[in-house]
């Protein structure tokens, strides 16, 4: 909306000095035209704002616009700073509306925390896009309008129609009563009921989405860790799940637990490798992770594991033999 436009506009103003009728384009992701249009109206509003001709010119504010947050302390305004780097806002599309919020707590903060805070807020690093071995962690995408859409049911507590695409099958509509909205390392889920049933959809392949006037089917309050948690065990404990008995280098240790959906009967070998139980949600998950490990892990059984993994190794070695 243009009011909140305005706003933000002033606020930046405020924190920068000066701008650019470029740079404030590309911080409101609107086109300098429209910033143009804005500095007009907000001069005729009475907003002190004025031009500053030449290379290193632009936009500036006349001193006079400071709202204090009172009762805020130093670790308090460290924690909406840092709370804006989080990725959940990103999952659920609110990254430019939390930016836009931001800005407007900052600009209320007591001037002696800014400075101090800022800094501090530049030491913390949340959630970076790669880990310590360079491996890019991807968010996923999700249109704005489905988001959008999404959101608004959920908050609205209507019924929410989606077009949604499982794996493996042909996308198809269907209505759903949401309950709410989850995000676990950068994924976002839908977590709903249908027909009465729990339902969790992955936000990344709702390819379409419209909110119903018609109110959804929903208790009032709602534990979304506890409706997660028991999702998440379901989700471990349901399908063609596989047990493999395997052999495994302790240094790989935590690299199977993150993939493995469970990992029990632990106890250590004579040699000081680990002789583990573990599950895995189907065939192909257990021979992808077990093959992951190479010689950092030795599957015991079952017997097709083996055969699979020996055959795929034999494909490998065959395809790299050197020649005569």
């Amino acid at each position: 909306m243009r009011a909140d436009r305005l706003v933000s506009m002033v606020l930046l103003l405020r924190q920068h000095g000066r701008l650019s009728a470029t740079a404030l384009a590309r911080e409101l992701e609107v086109s300098t035209r429209t910033v143009l249009r804005d500095i007009e109206a907000l001069s005729a509003a009475g907003v002190p704002v004025y031009a500053e001709r030449g290379r290193h010119g632009g936009f500036a504010l006349l001193p006079g616009f400071q709202t204090e947050l009172t009762g805020l302390n130093h670790d308090e305004a460290l924690a909406l700073l840092v709370a804006g780097s989080r990725r959940g806002a990103q999952a659920f599309g609110l990254g430019s509306t939390l930016a836009s919020a931001m800005r407007k707590v900052v600009d209320a903060l007591p001037e002696s925390y800014v400075a101090t805070a800022n800094d501090a807020a530049q030491r913390l690093l949340i959630e970076p896009e790669t880990d310590l071995l360079a491996r890019r962690l991807i968010a996923e995408k999700v249109p704005d309008a489905v988001l959008s859409e999404v959101r608004r049911a959920v908050f609205a507590g209507h019924k929410l129609r989606i077009h949604y695409a499982a794996v493996d099958q042909d996308p198809t509509w269907r209505t759903v009563d949401p309950i709410g909205l989850v995000t676990v390392r950068g994924q976002g889920y839908l977590l709903a009921t249908k027909s009465g049933a729990d339902r969790t959809y992955r936000l990344s392949r709702i390819l379409d989405a419209e909110e119903l006037p018609e109110p959804a089917q929903r208790p009032d309050h709602v534990d979304l860790a506890q409706a997660w948690q028991e999702r998440s065990t379901r989700f471990r404990t349901g399908g063609n799940q596989v047990t493999v008995l395997l052999r495994l280098h302790p240094d790989r240790r935590e690299e199977l637990v993150d993939t493995a959906l469970t990992v029990r009967a632990e106890e250590t070998d004579a040699d000081g490798w680990l002789r583990l139980e573990a599950t895995f949600q189907d065939s192909r998950h257990a021979e992808w992770a077990l093959w992951q490990l190479a010689t950092n892990a030795e599957a015991l059984s079952p017997p097709w594991l083996r055969t699979a993994l020996h055959n795929r190794a034999t494909a490998i070695a065959s395809r790299y033999e050197l020649s005569p």
